[in-house]
């Protein structure tokens, strides 16, 4: 499968944000959200085996290991490369857009759903049907850019009773929203969701690779 990057960090979002965690970044994706950042991995990368991947993983040697993009999804492999990564003993997580399905994933890899929300240009794209079926060891991420997005988070929260099955995630654009005016949001609101920072961007400047 094509991997643009693999690398040791810590995860930095998500209800398991500060776990150390080796990222497997795949290459290519079908989106083109305006805040993406992390365009770098729509093209190039490099073909390996899904064996060449478990050494990199187990040399590297966090117990969790995210499965990341670019869009994941869109790779032929990508079960079987959950399947072995269970098999040799890792915690497994994936990172998705809301635009592919999941099911055919292992039960025990936890699922990360990014909505995609007006700003990104590519709410369009949402397959409603992928929400009802996560767990609440699994989450839904919303990234907001301002109010509008979080008013459109608030209503879809509210009336798919997100939170009473899922982890939900407030994500702000990280220096584009202040996350303090997300929080005053929330509070206001009453809102069942957790605020999502990036926090590797926060340790090690916002544009740095291999983190």
């Amino acid at each position: 499968m094509r991997i643009t990057e693999i690398y040791a960090s810590v995860q930095g979002e998500t209800q398991y944000a500060g776990l150390p965690c080796t990222l497997v970044r795949t290459t290519g994706c079908d989106l083109r959200c305006s805040y993406c950042d992390s365009e770098f991995s729509f093209y190039g990368g490099r073909e390996l085996t899904l064996d060449e991947i478990l050494a990199e993983v187990r040399r590297l040697g966090a117990p969790l290991v995210l499965l990341t993009g670019g869009e994941p999804m869109l790779q032929r492999e990508i079960v079987a490369l959950a399947e072995l990564l269970l098999s040799s003993g890792f915690r497994v997580m994936i990172e998705t857009s809301g635009a592919h399905a999941v099911d055919t994933l292992p039960p025990d890899v936890v699922r990360i759903v990014d909505v995609k929300t007006p700003a990104s240009g590519e709410s369009h794209r949402m397959r409603w049907d992928v929400l009802a079926g996560l767990r609440r060891q699994d989450a839904v991420k919303f990234v907001i850019a301002g109010e509008a997005d979080y008013q459109w988070a608030v209503e879809i929260i509210r009336g798919r009773g997100l939170a009473d099955h899922t982890e939900v995630l407030l994500s702000p654009v990280h220096g584009k929203l202040d996350p303090k005016d997300v929080v005053q949001w929330m509070l206001r609101d009453h809102l069942p969701a957790r605020l999502n920072l990036q926090i590797h961007k926060l340790i090690w400047a916002p544009d740095t690779r291999g983190v």
